[in-house]
């Protein structure tokens, strides 16, 4: 159970109402983490714009599921592991692939940059940080432009995964891909 009241549309001062009304609009993503965020209409804000512009950049729709999965089992983030999840299925990443980050292994993955998603991931958050050798195959893998995106997202989802952590806010009970224990 979410350990924060889930503010209805009709409880919002002015600002909290026009940054949802906004997101509803545009993304029409306004529940989950954001729950929290709505306290602070700036922070909710600026998470959607973080998000559109990772979203954007140089990183494929794969290679973003790879690190949010990759992020969320970290955190054992629940809501950010379900919607992830739903996510990964929908752009092509296979079940085999998620069940093997739900159990804490590394997924078999023949793409070398997706791979290199991953790996970065997971070191970034187990040592916070790269190695010297790894950081060094990481940026002939992927390149500069696309390293800094991959970095930024792991930080950006990392912001996500605590807040959901932290308040507690869970997936619905029917959730088909639930995070292992």
């Amino acid at each position: 159970m979410t350990r924060m009241a889930i503010l209805d549309r009709a409880d919002m001062n002015a600002e909290q109402a026009r940054v949802y009304d906004v997101a509803k609009q545009t993304t029409g993503i306004v529940g989950g983490p954001y729950h929290a965020y709505i306290r602070l209409p700036k922070v909710f804000e600026a998470c959607q714009h973080m998000r559109a512009t990772l979203a954007s950049g140089p990183l494929t729709r794969r290679e973003q599921q790879i690190v949010n999965l990759a992020v969320a089992r970290h955190w054992n983030a629940r809501y950010p592991w379900y919607a992830q999840a739903r996510n990964s299925l929908a752009v092509g990443v296979e079940q085999a692939v998620i069940d093997a980050i739900n159990a804490r292994k590394t997924p078999s993955l023949a793409d070398a940059r997706e791979g290199t998603c991953f790996a970065v991931a997971k070191e970034i958050l187990a040592n916070k940080g790269l190695s010297a050798e790894s950081y060094a195959a990481a940026e002939k893998t992927m390149g500069l432009e696309s390293l800094v995106a991959l970095v930024a997202t792991v930080g950006s989802f990392s912001m996500t995964c605590l807040t959901a952590a932290t308040f507690q806010i869970d997936p619905p009970a029917s959730d088909p891909i639930p995070l292992a224990e």
